[in-house]
C-alpha cells in the first residue's frame, strides 16, 4: 500500500519567457515502509519535491497523496495541522530551537498540536537515539550529529507515517554522516517510511531504492540489490 502518490505533478516559476518548470510531469509512489533516496545535482528539482512532498509549496498542477490526503486541496491552515501530524521532516540545518533544551525541543510536535507531552515515548525516543547524556542541553551545547539525531528524534515523536529527510548530512562531516544515516536506515528496518533527498549519490546509494531526478524530470528509478 502507498504512504506517497505524486501524480501528472508540474511546478512553474514565472510567465512567458521568464517561465520556468521546475517539475515537469513528475509521477511516483513510495510503499509504506520503503527507504527511498531522490537524488540529484543543484538545479535538478529535488528541492521543489521536497517542497511539494512536504507541503512547504503548492504544485501548479497534478496531486500529493499523503495517507490517503490530497494535500495539494488543503487550505494552508489545513495544510498546517496535516504537515505536524503526518510528516517528520528533518532539515540540512536542524531547525532546533536554540533556547530549549534537546528534551524540550522533541517534545515541540505535541506541544504545537495542543497534546499533552507523552513521556514514555519521549524516553523511548531519547534512549533510541543515545541522547541520555544530552536530554538537559541546549542546541548550542551540542555537536552537528547531536543536534542532528535530536532533529530526527523530534520528526519521529508523533509517529508520522512520512519520514522526510532534506539534506540531513549536507552540514555534517563524515563520522556523523553515516551516523546520521544509520540511524535512518534503523527507522526504516523499524518499519517507518523514510525519504532522503540528497544530491550525493554515495549516499543515496545507502537507501534501499534510488529516484535519480534532472531538469525537473524523473530519469531513474531502481531499487538496490
Amino acid at each position: 500500500m502507498a504512504v506517497l502518490e505524486v501524480k501528472d505533478l508540474i511546478k512553474k516559476y514565472g510567465q512567458g519567457e521568464s517561465e520556468v518548470i521546475a517539475l515537469d510531469q513528475v509521477t511516483f509512489s513510495v510503499e509504506r515502509g520503503e527507504f527511498v533516496a531522490i537524488v540529484g545535482a543543484s538545479g535538478s528539482g529535488k528541492s521543489t519535491l521536497m517542497n511539494m512532498i512536504g507541503g512547504i509549496d503548492y504544485p501548479t498542477s497534478g496531486s500529493i497523496i499523503i495517507d490517503g490526503n490530497e494535500i495539494q486541496r488543503m487550505r494552508e491552515d489545513e495544510l498546517a495541522i496535516f504537515r505536524r501530524r503526518n510528516l517528520g521532516i528533518v532539515y540540512q540545518f536542524y531547525n532546533l530551537i536554540p533556547t530549549l533544551t534537546a528534551e524540550e525541543n522533541i517534545a515541540l510536535p505535541w506541544k504545537l498540536d495542543g497534546r499533552k507531552e507523552n513521556k514514555a515515548r519521549l524516553t523511548e525516543i531519547v534512549q533510541m537515539l543515545g541522547l541520555e547524556n544530552r536530554a538537559k542541553h541546549l542546541p548550542g551545547q551540542m555537536s552537528g550529529g547531536q543536534q542532528q539525531r535530536v532533529a530526527i528524534a523530534r520528526a519521529i515523536a508523533a509517529q508520522p507515517p512520512v519520514i522526510l529527510a532534506d539534506e540531513p548530512t549536507g552540514n555534517l562531516d563524515s563520522a556523523s554522516t553515516q551516523e546520521i544515516m544509520e540511524i535512518l536506515k534503523g527507522l526504516h528496518e523499524a518499519g517507518h517510511s523514510v525519504i532522503l533527498i540528497t544530491h550525493d549519490n554515495e549516499i543515496a546509494e545507502q537507501a534501499k531504492r534510488v529516484v535519480r531526478i534532472l531538469d525537473g524530470k524523473i530519469v531513474e528509478d531502481y531499487v538496490n540489490t
